[in-house]
């Protein structure tokens, strides 16, 4: 009997208890939310007394994405170009480089990058400079490539007229003091001594199939500093360069995402009549020279077999970079030799994804799925506003070099072949969709727009290069990258002479000879070579 009661009593608590749990939950059903309490009687349907109005991107023209340019007096450029954002990207961009260092010490324009944001008339040193873009959001960076120096600030729109200030003195007014030279020198020394040190070898492979393609002259010049100029740079030696290529007429201000009016008002009152740190002569030995392809071959023995950074030990390979001369970013047959790149592709052979990764590229299927001691394909293409360069660069065994030489000398005769439709198809789409995935970032865009209008004072929008690439229409029309395109400039490649660079374990490389052989070759095969003693 009492263990009846017990039972009947737990069941009343545990009917009261959800009794008042279905009392709570009806009372949280029951309640009226409001937007707030200073404001209960808004919905949130509407907006709030007092808020600003809110600004929305829109698409209501393709008026919106024109890149407007306006030349000041003096002669330099502003370009812009609107996007939407709170943030912009700001910069000047100076057409000077390694490439105008002939008749100067080699490395001037690598100094120049690593003295960048420096002390100037209006800031005591870099530091102040970081802390006046602070108060904007700002960040700051300098590049020297072989033809253009960029210095670029990415800030909060409102900050457009401290970041053109900034930027003006930055590049006109730099005090280049000796401690800073100093430090410059330190920061070069390091560089060359990492990039001597790094396993990655494509950036020395880089500078050494240049100097192999124009030798000793323009593109073809030292663009990082030479060991034995770097205690020989000076105030005196970085002036009389300054003079010749920092002035108005070889510059452009470039903005993304600010209004263009605002940016020429900054540009006139910042950059118009402004007399520079080293004098405002004229300029009066400008190198014009035009770049000359020579061909040739160079080679660094270096034992790879240690350049691990870690303890796990790295296989020792030898790396080749073949290259043969392309054409300028000026010309017509820039398009089709952009395709005929992407359409090449390649890449690591411990690359992993789909198609959006190149795995059907030409070197893919052709060479890392064949070949699975080939540690490395790649194709690049260099282009300046008066020469090209289409390269592969291929890493492998040292005992394995010239089969792979053979290799890439018969992918280079491939591409003067059969060109499948559906392989030309899918590198269009790909270069297509890399070039407006590359274009959605902010500083991507404002490097596009400042060295196109450093070019040619205009600008090429993404939707005009896509319609040179592949007009959306269903036939061929004058314009459209086709089969016959890809085998011209091939074949108009193939027969100019080569250019090689060569790091590693050099002791079975193909002489050079043999390779341009090769190349002129129907097959791409080597001579064969015949020893008496084996």
């Amino acid at each position: 009997m009492a263990a009846v009661v017990l039972a009947a009593t737990r069941l009343l608590r545990g009917s009261r208890a959800w009794g008042r749990s279905r009392l709570r939950f009806r009372a949280l059903g029951d309640r009226q939310f409001s937007s707030g309490g200073a404001y209960p009687s808004v919905p949130l349907s509407a907006p709030l007394p007092g808020v600003p109005t809110p600004v929305f991107a829109t698409a209501d023209g393709q008026e919106k994405f024109e890149t407007k340019v306006t030349t000041l007096d003096n002669g330099l450029r502003v370009a812009s170009q609107s996007k939407f954002g709170q943030f912009c990207t700001v910069g000047v961009l100076i057409n000077s480089g390694s490439r105008y260092e002939a008749k100067y010490l080699s490395g001037i324009a690598h100094f120049l990058e690593k003295l960048a944001f420096s002390s100037t008339d209006r800031f005591d040193s870099k530091d102040s400079i970081l802390l006046t873009l602070e108060k904007h959001g700002g960040i700051c960076d300098c590049q020297a490539s072989r033809d253009t120096t960029m210095y670029a600030v990415s800030a909060d729109s409102k900050g457009l007229d401290t970041v053109v200030g900034l930027l003006a003195d930055v590049v006109l007014h730099p005090r280049l003091t000796e401690e800073e030279i100093e430090m410059a020198r330190m920061a070069v020394q390091f560089e060359l001594e990492d990039l001597s040190m790094r396993p990655d070898p494509e950036p020395l492979l880089t500078e050494m199939i240049h100097e192999a393609a124009y030798r000793e002259n323009t593109v073809g010049l030292h663009r990082f500093c030479p060991a034995e100029n770097i205690a020989k740079i000076d105030r005196d030696v970085l002036h009389s360069y300054l003079r010749n290529y920092y002035t108005p007429d070889r510059m452009v201000l470039a903005g993304v995402g600010i209004e263009h009016d605002h940016l020429v008002e900054c540009a006139r009152k910042y950059l118009l009549g402004a007399r520079p740190a080293w004098g405002s002569g004229a300029a009066v030995d400008v190198d014009r020279s035009v770049a000359q392809y020579t061909g040739g071959v160079v080679k660094l023995e270096r034992d790879m077999s240690k350049v691990s950074l870690g303890p796990a030990p790295f296989p020792e390979l030898t790396h080749i970079m073949i290259g043969l001369e392309s054409c300028s970013f000026l010309e017509a047959d820039f398009i089709p030799f952009a395709v005929l790149n992407m359409m090449m592709g390649g890449g690591g052979s411990f690359s992993a994804g789909g198609p959006g990764k190149g795995m059907f590229t030409r070197l893919y299927l052709n060479v890392l799925n064949r070949h699975h001691w080939m540690y490395n394909a790649t194709a690049y293409h260099h282009s300046y506003e008066d020469t090209g360069l289409l390269c592969i660069h291929a890493s492998a065994d040292p005992r394995q070099v010239r089969e792979m030489v053979e290799i890439i000398t018969k992918e280079f005769i491939l591409m003067g072949g059969t060109v499948d439709v559906v392989e030309l198809e899918r590198a269009k789409t790909q270069l297509m969709s890399m070039l407006m995935m590359n274009l959605e970032a902010r500083p991507v865009i404002f490097e596009d727009v400042g060295r196109q209008v450093l070019a040619t004072r205009s600008r090429k929008l993404p939707h005009e290069l896509c319609a040179l690439i592949r007009l959306p229409v269903p036939v061929p029309v004058p314009g459209d990258v086709r089969p016959e395109d890809i085998r011209r400039v091939a074949s108009k490649m193939l027969r100019g002479k080569p250019a090689v660079a060569a790091l590693g374990d050099l002791s079975d490389l193909p002489s050079y000879e043999h390779i341009q052989a090769a190349l002129s070759s129907r097959d791409g095969r080597l001579p064969r070579t015949y020893r008496l003693f084996r």
